[in-house]
């Protein structure tokens, strides 16, 4: 992959020469927490504001960016993600027995299959291109635009023998808009995914570098 922070998903898999903080490793952590947050939030209450997604979709779109901290319109905007995240690194016992946790632990488990497969990463590549295009006639959040996340998620990622099995009220989850939303979320985790391999990040992280990770969500 290029050595620019979060760069497009189609491109393979390379050893970065780039040495990144543990700052913007908590950075890209705190979007995959955010992301999995969301989903849940979003399938237990039905409920999610514009302004609650909007970073999550909008880092879908940014894939060669000059920094970490453009990927997501500036750190203020992982609020509910670092917070998460946080909870989790200090084992909170309510953190850690959520769906959050599950969320994400699957999405990074996923990233690491999808870096694997060329094919697919060409085609979330060529679709996400398509995508933003409507974004520039229709605006981030459009229905249009969800849906097509929505897809390219669909026909790549959850084809995939492992799935991020979504608990929460049916009647949330059977409004096909809401089914949308949270699979756009998803492969906007699966970005951030990308962006903690890209910066030195592995499951391993979570257990050996806990101390590490703190400091760097501090300093976002």
């Amino acid at each position: 992959m290029s050595h620019q922070p979060g760069c497009r998903p189609a491109e393979r898999n390379r050893e970065l020469l780039v040495q990144y903080t543990a700052k913007e490793q908590a950075a890209a952590l705190a979007g995959i927490f955010q992301a999995a947050a969301l989903v849940e939030q979003l399938a237990r209450t039905g409920q999610l504001t514009d302004e609650d997604i909007t970073p999550s979709i909008h880092s879908v779109f940014v894939t060669n960016p000059d920094s970490v901290e453009d990927i997501f319109q500036g750190y203020d905007s992982l609020a509910l993600g670092r917070k998460t995240l946080k909870s989790v690194l200090e084992r909170q016992s309510d953190a850690i027995q959520g769906d959050t946790v599950r969320y994400a632990l699957t999405l990074i488990h996923l990233e690491r299959k999808l870096s694997r497969n060329g094919n697919m990463l060409q085609e979330i590549s060529q679709r996400l291109s398509r995508a933003g295009e409507q974004v520039s006639h229709f605006g981030l959040l459009h229905e249009n635009v969800i849906a097509g996340l929505a897809g390219i998620y669909l026909d790549t990622i959850s084809t995939f023998k492992t799935r991020v099995q979504v608990s929460g009220d049916m009647r949330h989850l059977q409004i096909k808009s809401n089914a949308e939303k949270i699979r756009a979320i998803l492969l906007a985790g699966i970005r951030s995914a990308i962006l903690w391999r890209q910066t030195g990040g592995s499951r391993w992280q979570l257990l050996l570098s806990r101390k590490k990770l703190l400091e760097g969500l501090k300093q976002l």
